[in-house]
Protein backbone atom coordinates (compact mmCIF):
# COMPACT_ATOMS: atom_id res chain seq x y z
CA UNK A 1 0.00 0.00 0.00
CA UNK A 2 1.29 3.62 -1.07
CA UNK A 3 -0.40 7.10 -0.83
CA UNK A 4 1.07 9.21 -3.29
CA UNK A 5 0.31 13.25 -2.33
CA UNK A 6 -0.82 15.81 -4.87
CA UNK A 7 -3.24 18.42 -5.32
CA UNK A 8 -6.85 17.55 -5.13
CA UNK A 9 -8.44 19.70 -7.44
CA UNK A 10 -11.63 18.16 -8.18
CA UNK A 11 -13.63 16.81 -5.12
CA UNK A 12 -14.91 13.48 -4.57
CA UNK A 13 -14.01 9.73 -3.71
CA UNK A 14 -13.31 7.29 -6.19
CA UNK A 15 -12.27 3.35 -6.24
CA UNK A 16 -11.50 1.42 -9.48
CA UNK A 17 -8.64 -0.42 -11.28
CA UNK A 18 -5.99 1.74 -12.58
CA UNK A 19 -5.47 2.45 -16.74
CA UNK A 20 -2.12 3.78 -18.01
CA UNK A 21 -2.46 6.14 -20.82
CA UNK A 22 0.92 6.96 -22.79
CA UNK A 23 1.99 10.34 -22.95
CA UNK A 24 2.07 11.94 -26.54
CA UNK A 25 4.23 14.86 -27.21
CA UNK A 26 6.94 14.31 -29.74
CA UNK A 27 9.93 13.46 -27.52
CA UNK A 28 11.05 10.11 -28.07
CA UNK A 29 13.37 8.21 -26.87
CA UNK A 30 16.20 6.28 -28.80
CA UNK A 31 15.32 2.41 -28.71
CA UNK A 32 15.67 -0.18 -31.11
CA UNK A 33 14.35 -3.58 -31.84
CA UNK A 34 15.46 -7.27 -32.44
CA UNK A 35 16.57 -7.36 -36.47
CA UNK A 36 13.51 -10.29 -36.33
CA UNK A 37 10.50 -7.68 -35.41
CA UNK A 38 11.80 -4.81 -37.83
CA UNK A 39 9.07 -6.33 -40.14
CA UNK A 40 6.56 -6.26 -37.57
CA UNK A 41 7.47 -2.55 -36.44
CA UNK A 42 7.06 -1.38 -40.48
CA UNK A 43 3.49 -2.74 -40.45
CA UNK A 44 2.74 -1.05 -37.11
CA UNK A 45 3.91 2.05 -38.93
CA UNK A 46 2.21 1.48 -41.57
CA UNK A 47 -0.93 0.60 -40.03
CA UNK A 48 -0.77 3.38 -38.05
CA UNK A 49 -0.20 5.83 -40.83
CA UNK A 50 -3.46 4.27 -42.67
CA UNK A 51 -5.42 5.14 -39.51
CA UNK A 52 -4.60 8.54 -39.42
CA UNK A 53 -5.12 9.22 -42.99
CA UNK A 54 -8.35 7.22 -42.17
CA UNK A 55 -9.20 10.06 -39.57
CA UNK A 56 -7.90 13.05 -41.38
CA UNK A 57 -10.78 12.33 -44.29
CA UNK A 58 -13.58 12.09 -41.92
CA UNK A 59 -12.61 15.09 -40.44
CA UNK A 60 -12.33 16.89 -44.23
CA UNK A 61 -15.72 15.17 -45.00
CA UNK A 62 -17.17 16.80 -41.84
CA UNK A 63 -15.62 20.11 -42.84
CA UNK A 64 -16.70 20.16 -46.20
CA UNK A 65 -20.32 19.35 -45.49
CA UNK A 66 -19.81 22.76 -43.56
CA UNK A 67 -18.73 24.41 -46.94
CA UNK A 68 -15.27 25.23 -45.15
CA UNK A 69 -13.26 24.63 -48.23
CA UNK A 70 -10.20 26.25 -46.47
CA UNK A 71 -10.08 24.27 -43.94
CA UNK A 72 -10.67 21.15 -45.76
CA UNK A 73 -7.72 22.25 -47.86
CA UNK A 74 -5.59 21.71 -44.99
CA UNK A 75 -6.69 18.13 -44.41
CA UNK A 76 -5.68 17.36 -48.13
CA UNK A 77 -2.10 18.60 -47.35
CA UNK A 78 -2.06 16.75 -44.81
CA UNK A 79 -3.31 13.43 -46.77
CA UNK A 80 -0.42 14.53 -49.19
CA UNK A 81 1.89 14.48 -46.75
CA UNK A 82 1.32 11.14 -45.55
CA UNK A 83 1.07 9.82 -48.96
CA UNK A 84 4.51 11.33 -50.19
CA UNK A 85 7.09 8.47 -50.57
CA UNK A 86 10.18 11.33 -49.90
CA UNK A 87 8.55 11.49 -45.99
CA UNK A 88 7.40 7.79 -45.59
CA UNK A 89 10.20 5.92 -47.38
CA UNK A 90 13.03 7.33 -45.14
CA UNK A 91 11.04 6.29 -41.70
CA UNK A 92 10.57 2.77 -42.93
CA UNK A 93 14.67 2.99 -44.09
CA UNK A 94 15.65 4.23 -40.97
CA UNK A 95 13.15 1.24 -38.99
CA UNK A 96 15.00 -1.41 -41.69
CA UNK A 97 18.34 0.02 -41.78
CA UNK A 98 18.64 0.91 -37.61
CA UNK A 99 16.47 -1.49 -36.02
CA UNK A 100 14.58 1.71 -34.39
CA UNK A 101 10.62 1.86 -33.47
CA UNK A 102 8.69 3.30 -35.28
CA UNK A 103 7.80 5.87 -33.06
CA UNK A 104 11.94 7.13 -32.99
CA UNK A 105 11.79 7.06 -37.08
CA UNK A 106 8.61 8.92 -37.43
CA UNK A 107 9.62 11.57 -34.59
CA UNK A 108 13.17 12.22 -36.13
CA UNK A 109 12.03 12.47 -40.05
CA UNK A 110 8.89 14.59 -39.57
CA UNK A 111 11.22 17.09 -37.91
CA UNK A 112 13.74 16.95 -40.22
CA UNK A 113 11.28 17.83 -42.88
CA UNK A 114 9.75 20.70 -40.72
CA UNK A 115 12.95 22.22 -40.00
CA UNK A 116 13.55 21.81 -44.04
CA UNK A 117 10.48 23.89 -44.68
CA UNK A 118 11.50 26.57 -42.22
CA UNK A 119 14.75 26.76 -43.62
CA UNK A 120 12.80 28.24 -46.68
CA UNK A 121 12.46 31.15 -45.59
CA UNK A 122 8.64 31.93 -46.52
CA UNK A 123 5.98 32.50 -44.29
CA UNK A 124 4.00 30.19 -46.23
CA UNK A 125 6.82 27.35 -46.07
CA UNK A 126 6.62 28.18 -41.85
CA UNK A 127 2.92 27.82 -41.93
CA UNK A 128 3.43 24.22 -43.46
CA UNK A 129 5.96 23.43 -41.12
CA UNK A 130 3.55 23.83 -38.06
CA UNK A 131 1.37 21.34 -40.53
CA UNK A 132 3.76 18.94 -40.56
CA UNK A 133 4.81 19.12 -36.31
CA UNK A 134 0.64 18.70 -36.25
CA UNK A 135 0.78 15.83 -38.51
CA UNK A 136 3.73 14.18 -36.27
CA UNK A 137 1.59 14.41 -33.41
CA UNK A 138 -1.41 12.88 -35.05
CA UNK A 139 0.59 9.73 -35.99
CA UNK A 140 2.71 9.36 -32.71
CA UNK A 141 -0.75 9.34 -30.86
CA UNK A 142 -1.80 6.26 -32.96
CA UNK A 143 1.38 4.63 -32.37
CA UNK A 144 1.27 5.44 -29.03
CA UNK A 145 -2.51 4.06 -28.64
CA UNK A 146 -4.97 6.90 -28.72
CA UNK A 147 -6.95 7.21 -25.38
CA UNK A 148 -10.18 6.75 -27.40
CA UNK A 149 -8.55 3.52 -28.43
CA UNK A 150 -7.26 2.42 -24.72
CA UNK A 151 -10.73 3.31 -23.60
CA UNK A 152 -12.50 1.42 -25.88
CA UNK A 153 -13.26 -1.49 -24.60
CA UNK A 154 -13.63 -0.84 -21.32
CA UNK A 155 -15.57 -2.35 -18.41
CA UNK A 156 -16.21 -1.44 -14.81
CA UNK A 157 -14.44 1.67 -13.15
CA UNK A 158 -11.53 2.68 -14.05
CA UNK A 159 -9.21 5.03 -12.80
CA UNK A 160 -7.11 7.01 -15.48
CA UNK A 161 -3.38 7.68 -14.54
CA UNK A 162 -1.17 10.35 -17.37
CA UNK A 163 1.32 12.14 -17.07
CA UNK A 164 -0.64 14.79 -17.90
CA UNK A 165 -4.11 15.00 -20.08
CA UNK A 166 -5.09 17.59 -22.83
CA UNK A 167 -8.43 19.20 -22.14
CA UNK A 168 -10.16 16.80 -25.26
CA UNK A 169 -8.45 13.65 -23.59
CA UNK A 170 -10.78 15.08 -20.15
CA UNK A 171 -13.96 14.86 -22.69
CA UNK A 172 -13.32 11.31 -23.86
CA UNK A 173 -12.91 10.36 -20.19
CA UNK A 174 -16.54 11.28 -19.18
CA UNK A 175 -17.82 9.51 -22.08
CA UNK A 176 -16.24 5.81 -20.67
CA UNK A 177 -16.50 4.03 -17.15
CA UNK A 178 -13.77 6.02 -15.86
CA UNK A 179 -14.82 7.05 -12.43
CA UNK A 180 -11.45 9.66 -11.70
CA UNK A 181 -8.18 10.79 -13.01
CA UNK A 182 -4.46 10.99 -11.39
CA UNK A 183 -1.44 12.97 -13.21
CA UNK A 184 2.11 13.42 -12.48
CA UNK A 185 1.75 17.48 -13.77
CA UNK A 186 -1.00 19.96 -13.72
CA UNK A 187 -2.21 22.18 -11.26
CA UNK A 188 -4.86 23.86 -9.28
CA UNK A 189 -6.57 25.77 -12.50
CA UNK A 190 -5.31 24.50 -15.02
CA UNK A 191 -7.82 23.58 -17.99
CA UNK A 192 -8.03 20.16 -17.42
CA UNK A 193 -8.47 20.71 -13.51
CA UNK A 194 -10.65 23.38 -14.33
CA UNK A 195 -12.89 20.34 -16.86
CA UNK A 196 -12.96 17.47 -14.17
CA UNK A 197 -14.62 20.06 -11.86
CA UNK A 198 -17.16 20.60 -15.01
CA UNK A 199 -17.56 16.58 -15.23
CA UNK A 200 -17.62 15.76 -11.81
CA UNK A 201 -14.64 13.69 -11.75
CA UNK A 202 -12.26 13.43 -8.57
CA UNK A 203 -9.19 14.27 -9.69
CA UNK A 204 -5.58 14.75 -8.20
CA UNK A 205 -3.39 16.52 -10.26
CA UNK A 206 0.58 17.19 -9.39
CA UNK A 207 1.52 13.64 -8.21
CA UNK A 208 4.87 14.07 -9.75
CA UNK A 209 5.46 10.15 -10.10
CA UNK A 210 1.65 8.46 -10.38
CA UNK A 211 2.97 6.91 -13.35
CA UNK A 212 5.99 4.95 -12.29
CA UNK A 213 4.30 3.60 -9.15
CA UNK A 214 1.28 2.70 -10.29
CA UNK A 215 0.62 -0.35 -12.63
CA UNK A 216 -2.25 -1.40 -15.30
CA UNK A 217 -4.57 -3.24 -12.88
CA UNK A 218 -3.83 -1.44 -9.43
CA UNK A 219 -6.78 -0.73 -7.28
CA UNK A 220 -6.77 2.91 -6.43
CA UNK A 221 -8.47 5.58 -4.08
CA UNK A 222 -8.99 8.88 -5.06
CA UNK A 223 -9.37 11.03 -2.89
CA UNK A 224 -10.00 14.67 -5.22
CA UNK A 225 -10.52 16.55 -1.24
CA UNK A 226 -7.88 15.51 0.47
CA UNK A 227 -5.48 15.43 -3.00
CA UNK A 228 -3.91 11.82 -2.56
CA UNK A 229 -3.84 8.73 -4.46
CA UNK A 230 -3.55 5.16 -2.59
CA UNK A 231 -2.43 2.43 -4.35
CA UNK A 232 -3.71 -1.29 -3.50
CA UNK A 233 -5.28 -0.01 -0.53
CA UNK A 234 -5.97 -2.19 2.26
CA UNK A 235 -9.29 -3.90 3.10
CA UNK A 236 -9.20 -2.08 6.53
CA UNK A 237 -8.71 1.61 4.42
CA UNK A 238 -11.01 0.18 1.39
CA UNK A 239 -13.92 -0.15 3.73
CA UNK A 240 -12.97 3.15 5.29
CA UNK A 241 -13.28 4.84 1.94
CA UNK A 242 -15.81 3.45 0.81
CA UNK A 243 -17.97 4.42 3.67
CA UNK A 244 -16.70 8.27 3.17
CA UNK A 245 -17.59 7.82 -0.38
CA UNK A 246 -21.23 7.25 0.49
CA UNK A 247 -21.11 9.97 3.51
CA UNK A 248 -20.13 12.60 0.57
CA UNK A 249 -22.65 11.51 -2.07
CA UNK A 250 -25.78 11.59 0.61
CA UNK A 251 -23.93 15.38 1.69
CA UNK A 252 -24.18 16.37 -1.64
CA UNK A 253 -27.68 15.29 -2.39
CA UNK A 254 -28.94 17.15 1.40
CA UNK A 255 -27.23 20.48 -0.58
CA UNK A 256 -29.05 19.70 -3.73
CA UNK A 257 -32.69 19.45 -1.98
CA UNK A 258 -31.79 23.00 -0.67
CA UNK A 259 -31.29 24.33 -3.45
CA UNK A 260 -33.87 26.08 -4.96
CA UNK A 261 -33.59 28.54 -1.63
CA UNK A 262 -33.01 32.06 -2.24
CA UNK A 263 -29.64 33.19 -1.69
CA UNK A 264 -29.87 35.56 0.96
CA UNK A 265 -27.99 36.43 4.32
CA UNK A 266 -29.86 35.94 7.56
CA UNK A 267 -29.99 40.18 7.63
CA UNK A 268 -31.75 40.44 4.12
CA UNK A 269 -28.75 41.33 2.09
CA UNK A 270 -29.37 39.09 -1.31
CA UNK A 271 -26.34 37.53 -3.09
CA UNK A 272 -26.05 36.74 -6.56
CA UNK A 273 -24.65 33.14 -7.02
CA UNK A 274 -23.72 32.24 -10.61
CA UNK A 275 -22.28 29.35 -12.81
CA UNK A 276 -18.91 29.14 -14.52
CA UNK A 277 -19.36 26.47 -17.54
CA UNK A 278 -17.65 25.36 -20.56
CA UNK A 279 -20.05 23.83 -22.65
CA UNK A 280 -23.54 25.20 -23.42
CA UNK A 281 -25.05 22.08 -22.07
CA UNK A 282 -24.04 22.94 -18.36
CA UNK A 283 -26.31 25.40 -18.21
CA UNK A 284 -28.77 23.06 -16.69
CA UNK A 285 -26.37 21.75 -14.23
CA UNK A 286 -26.41 25.60 -12.89
CA UNK A 287 -30.15 26.10 -12.46
CA UNK A 288 -30.56 22.60 -10.93
CA UNK A 289 -27.79 23.61 -8.39
CA UNK A 290 -29.80 26.80 -7.42
CA UNK A 291 -27.27 29.52 -9.54
CA UNK A 292 -29.04 32.24 -11.19
CA UNK A 293 -26.90 32.64 -14.66
CA UNK A 294 -24.02 32.38 -15.90
CA UNK A 295 -20.93 34.63 -14.87
CA UNK A 296 -18.43 33.06 -16.97
CA UNK A 297 -18.82 30.88 -20.37
CA UNK A 298 -15.24 29.43 -21.19
CA UNK A 299 -15.24 30.05 -24.44
CA UNK A 300 -11.57 28.06 -25.35
CA UNK A 301 -12.78 25.38 -24.55
CA UNK A 302 -14.25 25.05 -28.42
CA UNK A 303 -10.92 25.41 -29.60
CA UNK A 304 -9.69 22.86 -26.63
CA UNK A 305 -12.28 20.30 -27.06
CA UNK A 306 -11.84 19.75 -30.66
CA UNK A 307 -8.79 18.98 -33.43
CA UNK A 308 -10.33 20.86 -35.82
CA UNK A 309 -10.79 25.05 -35.33
CA UNK A 310 -14.03 26.38 -34.52
CA UNK A 311 -15.94 28.51 -37.91
CA UNK A 312 -17.78 31.51 -37.31
CA UNK A 313 -21.23 29.11 -37.58
CA UNK A 314 -19.64 27.18 -34.59
CA UNK A 315 -19.11 29.98 -32.41
CA UNK A 316 -22.71 31.45 -33.07
CA UNK A 317 -24.13 27.95 -32.91
CA UNK A 318 -22.91 27.73 -29.48
CA UNK A 319 -23.39 30.80 -27.97
CA UNK A 320 -27.05 30.71 -29.51
CA UNK A 321 -27.92 27.59 -27.73
CA UNK A 322 -26.07 28.96 -24.28
CA UNK A 323 -28.28 31.86 -24.80
CA UNK A 324 -31.80 29.79 -25.24
CA UNK A 325 -30.65 27.32 -22.24
CA UNK A 326 -30.40 31.02 -20.42
CA UNK A 327 -33.77 31.81 -21.08
CA UNK A 328 -32.78 35.32 -19.99
CA UNK A 329 -30.78 35.30 -16.88
CA UNK A 330 -27.13 36.51 -16.77
CA UNK A 331 -24.88 34.81 -19.59
CA UNK A 332 -21.53 36.60 -19.31
CA UNK A 333 -19.77 35.01 -22.08
CA UNK A 334 -15.80 35.50 -22.10
CA UNK A 335 -13.54 35.57 -25.30
CA UNK A 336 -11.01 33.34 -26.25
CA UNK A 337 -8.52 32.83 -23.21
CA UNK A 338 -5.82 30.70 -25.43
CA UNK A 339 -1.81 31.15 -25.39
CA UNK A 340 -0.63 29.26 -22.10
CA UNK A 341 -1.70 26.20 -22.72
CA UNK A 342 -0.84 23.12 -24.45
CA UNK A 343 -2.98 23.64 -27.11
CA UNK A 344 -1.68 26.50 -28.89
CA UNK A 345 2.18 26.02 -27.79
CA UNK A 346 2.19 23.14 -29.86
CA UNK A 347 0.73 25.09 -33.04
CA UNK A 348 3.20 27.17 -32.36
CA UNK A 349 7.01 27.06 -34.67
CA UNK A 350 8.82 27.55 -31.56
CA UNK A 351 6.81 27.10 -28.12
CA UNK A 352 7.43 30.16 -25.73
CA UNK A 353 9.98 29.80 -23.09
CA UNK A 354 7.45 31.59 -20.52
CA UNK A 355 3.76 31.17 -21.67
CA UNK A 356 2.20 32.88 -19.17
CA UNK A 357 3.87 35.89 -19.54
CA UNK A 358 3.72 35.52 -23.35
CA UNK A 359 0.95 36.30 -26.17
CA UNK A 360 -1.96 35.00 -24.65
CA UNK A 361 -5.57 35.75 -23.71
CA UNK A 362 -6.56 39.18 -25.08
CA UNK A 363 -2.62 39.77 -26.44
CA UNK A 364 -3.46 36.50 -28.64
CA UNK A 365 -6.59 37.70 -30.20
CA UNK A 366 -5.29 41.22 -30.59
CA UNK A 367 -2.60 39.70 -32.10
CA UNK A 368 -4.83 37.32 -34.53
CA UNK A 369 -7.29 39.46 -35.81
CA UNK A 370 -8.98 37.21 -38.41
CA UNK A 371 -9.86 34.73 -35.56
CA UNK A 372 -10.60 37.23 -33.14
CA UNK A 373 -13.33 38.49 -35.53
CA UNK A 374 -14.82 35.25 -36.01
CA UNK A 375 -15.64 34.87 -32.40
CA UNK A 376 -16.99 38.87 -32.07
CA UNK A 377 -19.18 38.33 -35.02
CA UNK A 378 -20.36 35.17 -34.00
CA UNK A 379 -21.41 36.63 -30.38
CA UNK A 380 -22.57 40.16 -32.58
CA UNK A 381 -24.94 37.39 -33.90
CA UNK A 382 -25.92 35.17 -31.33
CA UNK A 383 -26.83 38.40 -29.14
CA UNK A 384 -30.09 38.97 -31.46
CA UNK A 385 -31.49 36.09 -29.38
CA UNK A 386 -31.17 37.29 -25.86
CA UNK A 387 -29.12 38.95 -23.58
CA UNK A 388 -25.30 38.63 -23.15
CA UNK A 389 -22.35 40.30 -21.57
CA UNK A 390 -19.11 40.00 -23.43
CA UNK A 391 -16.07 39.71 -21.36
CA UNK A 392 -12.12 40.38 -22.25
CA UNK A 393 -9.47 38.45 -20.46
CA UNK A 394 -6.38 39.25 -19.22
CA UNK A 395 -6.81 42.82 -19.94
CA UNK A 396 -3.76 44.72 -18.49
CA UNK A 397 -3.74 47.90 -20.64
CA UNK A 398 -6.49 50.07 -21.13
CA UNK A 399 -5.47 50.10 -25.24
CA UNK A 400 -6.94 46.93 -25.37
CA UNK A 401 -10.25 47.40 -24.30
CA UNK A 402 -10.54 50.18 -26.43
CA UNK A 403 -8.87 48.04 -29.72
CA UNK A 404 -11.77 45.59 -28.74
CA UNK A 405 -14.72 48.34 -29.07
CA UNK A 406 -13.27 49.75 -32.29
CA UNK A 407 -13.35 46.03 -33.63
CA UNK A 408 -17.03 45.46 -32.30
CA UNK A 409 -18.07 48.81 -33.77
CA UNK A 410 -16.78 47.96 -37.09
CA UNK A 411 -17.94 44.39 -36.88
CA UNK A 412 -21.35 45.78 -35.98
CA UNK A 413 -21.25 48.20 -39.36
CA UNK A 414 -20.50 45.07 -41.66
CA UNK A 415 -23.80 43.57 -39.74
CA UNK A 416 -25.59 46.57 -40.31
CA UNK A 417 -24.84 45.88 -44.10
CA UNK A 418 -25.97 42.80 -44.48
CA UNK A 419 -28.93 43.28 -42.57
CA UNK A 420 -28.18 41.28 -39.94
CA UNK A 421 -29.52 41.89 -36.61
CA UNK A 422 -27.63 42.27 -33.50
CA UNK A 423 -27.92 43.95 -29.76
CA UNK A 424 -26.36 47.59 -29.99
CA UNK A 425 -26.12 48.04 -26.21
CA UNK A 426 -23.93 44.47 -25.11
CA UNK A 427 -21.90 45.51 -22.10
CA UNK A 428 -18.10 44.82 -22.59
CA UNK A 429 -16.57 43.93 -19.13
CA UNK A 430 -13.29 42.80 -18.06
CA UNK A 431 -11.30 39.91 -16.10
CA UNK A 432 -8.80 41.85 -13.57
CA UNK A 433 -5.98 39.88 -13.30
CA UNK A 434 -2.87 41.05 -12.84
CA UNK A 435 -1.78 43.39 -10.10
CA UNK A 436 -1.29 46.26 -12.94
CA UNK A 437 -5.31 45.60 -13.88
CA UNK A 438 -5.87 46.14 -10.02
CA UNK A 439 -4.27 49.15 -9.70
CA UNK A 440 -5.65 50.53 -12.83
CA UNK A 441 -9.12 49.20 -11.71
CA UNK A 442 -10.62 53.26 -11.69
CA UNK A 443 -9.38 54.00 -15.04
CA UNK A 444 -10.92 50.62 -16.46
CA UNK A 445 -14.00 51.10 -14.45
CA UNK A 446 -14.63 54.49 -16.00
CA UNK A 447 -14.42 52.54 -19.93
CA UNK A 448 -15.92 48.86 -19.10
CA UNK A 449 -19.40 48.28 -17.56
CA UNK A 450 -18.25 45.73 -15.51
CA UNK A 451 -15.46 44.25 -13.43
CA UNK A 452 -15.01 40.37 -12.90
CA UNK A 453 -11.73 39.70 -10.38
CA UNK A 454 -10.54 36.24 -11.84
CA UNK A 455 -8.08 35.24 -8.37
CA UNK A 456 -6.66 32.27 -10.44
CA UNK A 457 -4.13 34.47 -12.43
CA UNK A 458 -4.31 37.08 -9.62
CA UNK A 459 -2.80 35.21 -7.23
CA UNK A 460 -0.46 33.48 -9.84
CA UNK A 461 0.75 37.13 -11.11
CA UNK A 462 0.69 38.73 -7.41
CA UNK A 463 3.02 36.13 -5.79
CA UNK A 464 5.04 34.85 -8.98
CA UNK A 465 4.07 31.72 -8.61
CA UNK A 466 3.56 29.47 -11.74
CA UNK A 467 0.07 28.05 -10.74
CA UNK A 468 0.73 25.08 -12.77
CA UNK A 469 3.59 24.22 -11.52
CA UNK A 470 3.49 21.52 -8.64
CA UNK A 471 6.99 22.48 -7.27
CA UNK A 472 5.95 25.76 -6.38
CA UNK A 473 2.20 24.80 -5.41
CA UNK A 474 2.73 25.25 -1.76
CA UNK A 475 3.02 29.16 -2.25
CA UNK A 476 -0.21 29.24 -4.08
CA UNK A 477 -2.53 30.73 -2.11
CA UNK A 478 -5.07 33.15 -2.09
CA UNK A 479 -5.08 33.65 1.55
CA UNK A 480 -2.33 35.74 0.87
CA UNK A 481 -2.72 39.34 2.65
CA UNK A 482 -1.21 40.93 -0.65
CA UNK A 483 -4.01 39.01 -3.19
CA UNK A 484 -7.05 39.95 -0.21
CA UNK A 485 -5.53 43.72 -0.49
CA UNK A 486 -5.95 43.86 -4.11
CA UNK A 487 -9.59 42.24 -3.45
CA UNK A 488 -10.84 44.40 -1.63
CA UNK A 489 -9.48 47.45 -3.32
CA UNK A 490 -10.67 46.53 -7.10
CA UNK A 491 -14.25 45.83 -5.19
CA UNK A 492 -13.95 49.33 -3.48
CA UNK A 493 -13.33 51.12 -6.50
CA UNK A 494 -15.89 49.25 -8.38
CA UNK A 495 -18.95 50.16 -5.71
CA UNK A 496 -17.47 53.92 -6.25
CA UNK A 497 -17.65 53.70 -9.24
CA UNK A 498 -21.12 52.57 -9.74
CA UNK A 499 -20.15 48.94 -11.78
CA UNK A 500 -20.93 45.48 -11.24
CA UNK A 501 -17.59 43.70 -10.04
CA UNK A 502 -17.88 39.82 -9.00
CA UNK A 503 -15.24 37.22 -8.13
CA UNK A 504 -15.23 33.78 -10.55
CA UNK A 505 -11.99 32.32 -9.53
CA UNK A 506 -11.80 29.01 -7.67
CA UNK A 507 -11.69 31.08 -3.88
CA UNK A 508 -15.56 32.20 -5.16
CA UNK A 509 -17.01 28.59 -4.64
CA UNK A 510 -14.98 27.94 -1.96
CA UNK A 511 -17.08 28.17 1.94
CA UNK A 512 -13.84 28.95 3.49
CA UNK A 513 -13.70 32.19 1.66
CA UNK A 514 -16.86 32.95 1.13
CA UNK A 515 -17.94 35.26 4.61
CA UNK A 516 -14.16 37.40 3.84
CA UNK A 517 -15.34 38.25 0.20
CA UNK A 518 -19.13 39.40 1.79
CA UNK A 519 -17.20 41.57 4.18
CA UNK A 520 -15.20 43.17 1.46
CA UNK A 521 -18.29 44.60 -0.13
CA UNK A 522 -18.79 41.38 -2.93
CA UNK A 523 -22.20 40.51 -3.81
CA UNK A 524 -21.44 38.34 -6.95
CA UNK A 525 -19.77 35.32 -6.99
CA UNK A 526 -19.05 32.85 -9.89
CA UNK A 527 -18.19 29.23 -9.54
CA UNK A 528 -18.26 25.41 -10.81
CA UNK A 529 -22.39 24.48 -10.96
CA UNK A 530 -21.33 21.62 -8.33
CA UNK A 531 -20.03 24.21 -5.50
CA UNK A 532 -23.17 26.44 -5.40
CA UNK A 533 -25.39 24.84 -3.28
CA UNK A 534 -22.71 24.80 -0.65
CA UNK A 535 -21.64 28.01 -1.23
CA UNK A 536 -25.72 29.09 -0.40
CA UNK A 537 -25.73 27.32 2.57
CA UNK A 538 -22.77 29.47 3.84
CA UNK A 539 -24.33 32.61 2.83
CA UNK A 540 -28.01 31.57 4.16
CA UNK A 541 -25.97 31.44 7.34
CA UNK A 542 -24.35 34.99 7.46
CA UNK A 543 -24.76 38.35 8.79
CA UNK A 544 -23.31 41.18 6.77
CA UNK A 545 -22.12 42.80 9.45
CA UNK A 546 -19.93 39.97 11.16
CA UNK A 547 -18.67 39.38 7.90
CA UNK A 548 -17.40 42.75 7.70
CA UNK A 549 -15.88 42.87 11.09
CA UNK A 550 -14.18 39.78 9.82
CA UNK A 551 -12.74 41.39 6.84
CA UNK A 552 -11.96 44.68 9.31
CA UNK A 553 -9.41 41.47 11.71
CA UNK A 554 -8.13 39.77 8.47
CA UNK A 555 -7.07 43.11 7.38
CA UNK A 556 -4.58 43.60 9.96
CA UNK A 557 -2.90 40.25 9.55
CA UNK A 558 0.51 39.52 7.75
CA UNK A 559 0.47 36.41 6.64
CA UNK A 560 -1.83 33.79 5.10
CA UNK A 561 -1.03 31.29 7.74
CA UNK A 562 -3.08 33.69 10.33
CA UNK A 563 -5.83 34.53 7.34
CA UNK A 564 -6.66 30.97 6.57
CA UNK A 565 -6.41 30.22 10.76
CA UNK A 566 -9.09 33.16 11.27
CA UNK A 567 -11.35 31.90 8.26
CA UNK A 568 -11.65 28.15 9.69
CA UNK A 569 -12.54 29.46 12.97
CA UNK A 570 -15.26 31.48 11.80
CA UNK A 571 -16.85 28.98 9.01
CA UNK A 572 -16.53 26.01 12.08
CA UNK A 573 -18.86 28.18 14.28
CA UNK A 574 -21.12 29.58 11.04
CA UNK A 575 -21.14 25.64 9.33
CA UNK A 576 -19.19 22.91 11.01
CA UNK A 577 -19.72 20.51 7.58
CA UNK A 578 -18.98 23.01 5.29
CA UNK A 579 -15.33 23.26 6.52
CA UNK A 580 -14.56 19.75 4.65
CA UNK A 581 -12.80 20.14 1.61
CA UNK A 582 -12.95 24.00 1.57
CA UNK A 583 -8.68 23.91 2.80
CA UNK A 584 -6.15 25.92 1.12
CA UNK A 585 -7.02 28.66 -1.80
Amino acid sequence: MEAIKGIGVSSGIAIGRALKLSEVDGRVQFRTVEAKNVSTEIARMDRCLQEAKDQIVRMRNKITLRGDDSAARIFDFHLELLGDSTLIQPIRDDIQRECVIAEYAVAENFKKFADQLRKMGSEMFVQKAIDVIDLERRVLSHLAGRTTDRLAGVKGPVVVIAHELTPSQTVELHRAHVVAFATDGGGLTGHTSILARALGLPAVVGCTKVTIDVEDGDTLIVDGDGGVVIVRPDDALLARYQLLAREGQQRQRALRSDAGQPSITRDGMPITLLGNIEFPDEIDAVMENGGAGVGLYRTEFLYLASEVAPTEDDHYESYRRAIELSHGRQLIIRTLDLGADKYTQVHLVEAERNPFLGLRSIRFCLANPEMFKTQLRALLRASAHGPIKIMLPLVTHVMELRQTKMILNDLGEELDEENIPFDRNIPIGIMVETPAAALMARVFANEARFLSIGTNDLVQYTLAVDRGNERVAGLYNAANPAVLMLIKSIVRTARHVGIDVSVCGEIAGQPLFIPLLLGMGVRTLSMSPGQIPAVKRVVRGLEIEQCESLARRVGSFDSDRQVLSCLRDELRRIDPEALAGSEGG
